[in-house]
C-alpha cells in the first residue's frame, strides 16, 4: 500500500560551502510535492524511484545521479527501497 510521508533525511556533513543529506525511503512510499531552495544534486546508492517533475518523468536507479533545479516542485514515488545523497549549498533548504 502506498503512503505518502516524508523520507527520513540524515545531516551527514557540512562543509564550507556545501552539505549532504542520507535520504532513505521504503518501497511503497510516496514522497510529497517538495521544492529545494537552492540547486540540489541526487545521488541514488540504492533502489528505484520515480521522480516527477512539473512536466516529466524520470526513472531514477541505482548509481544514477539527478540535478534538481532550485524552487521546482517535485515528488518521488519509491519503486524499491531507496537510499540516496544529496549534495546541496550549505544555505539551502528543502520545503515541504
Amino acid at each position: 500500500m502506498e503512503a505518502v510521508q516524508k523520507p527520513d533525511m540524515k545531516l551527514l556533513h557540512t562543509g564550507g560551502t556545501l552539505k549532504t543529506l542520507q535520504v532513505i525511503a521504503k518501497a511503497g512510499m510516496i514522497m510529497p510535492p517538495h521544492h529545494t531552495t537552492k540547486e540540489a544534486v541526487l545521488v541514488v546508492q540504492e533502489g528505484m524511484a520515480l521522480l516527477n517533475m512539473p512536466t516529466t518523468e524520470h526513472l531514477l536507479k541505482a548509481g544514477m545521479t539527478f540535478t534538481i533545479s532550485a524552487k521546482v516542485e517535485h515528488s518521488l514515488k519509491i519503486k524499491k527501497d531507496f537510499k540516496a545523497v544529496v549534495i546541496m549549498a550549505l544555505d539551502a533548504a528543502i520545503q515541504f
